[in-house]
């Protein structure tokens, strides 16, 4: 691949080709995860509903969903009467809750997860698997907030045969508060399937604390800085 070919396959923004039938010619990363909740009809119809009159490019602001994707707005383009393209802007999972400072006490991160894997363990045939950095040190945190968001997570995933939980550092990542940067560390917790009932009870509550949330297929994943 060009550089710009793996510039559009790593947009963090869905990207289709279509051809004049509605078929996909090409398509990018983004574009696989959106077509696990809407399907090819739809965003072909979507596109040709806001293609310009006539060759060229027309980009329209508008509040879509398709399940947990959601859009402010996309762009429709064609330049011949055999392919046509839409590539959709995604709405920042970041909200303006997450760059608030962590409050709270110096906490055992590993403590509080086997915590709540002891509690979502209690009579149910399910493998908890646990791959942890343990050089990771005690972080100030909210732990009651914690243990709720990571019952959330895990209420997720209660319909596998097998959990992962995955502890470790963001390598060259940072936030900064009040001018001083300080390093991220991830929760990341996967499966081979996930419930979105519960992925929408875990939404709406994730917004009123300062914790931030990373969706993809089957992983979900909260970054925290490492305030000692």
């Amino acid at each position: 691949m060009t550089l710009e070919q793996q510039w559009l396959e790593y947009d963090f923004n869905p990207f289709i080709l279509f051809s004049q039938d509605g078929k996909i010619l090409s398509l990018n990363a983004e574009a696989q995860f959106l077509l696990g909740a809407a399907t090819t009809k739809e965003i072909f119809e979507l596109a040709t509903a806001h293609a310009p009159l006539s060759y060229g490019f027309k980009t329209t602001f508008l509040e879509i969903e398709f399940g947990r994707h959601k859009f402010f707005g996309i762009t429709v383009g064609f330049i011949d009467d055999e392919q046509i393209g839409i590539k959709l802007y995604r709405f920042p999972t970041l909200n303006k809750n997450s760059i608030q400072k962590p409050q709270g006490e110096p906490t055992n991160i590993f403590t509080v997860i086997d915590l709540c894997i002891s509690s979502n363990s209690i009579g149910r045939p399910i493998e908890f698997l646990k791959d942890f950095d343990p050089t990771i040190p005690d972080v100030v945190i909210d732990s009651n907030k914690l243990v709720k968001i990571l019952n959330l997570i895990y209420k997720c995933f209660l319909d596998n045969e097998r959990i992962l939980t995955r502890v470790y550092y963001r390598i060259g990542e940072y936030i900064k508060y009040d001018e001083k940067k300080y390093s991220l560390f991830s929760i990341e917790v996967s499966s081979d399937s996930m419930d979105d009932f519960h992925l929408q009870e875990l939404e709406e509550y994730i917004t009123s604390t300062c914790f931030y949330l990373d969706i993809k297929p089957n992983k979900l994943t909260i970054n925290l800085p490492i305030i000692t």
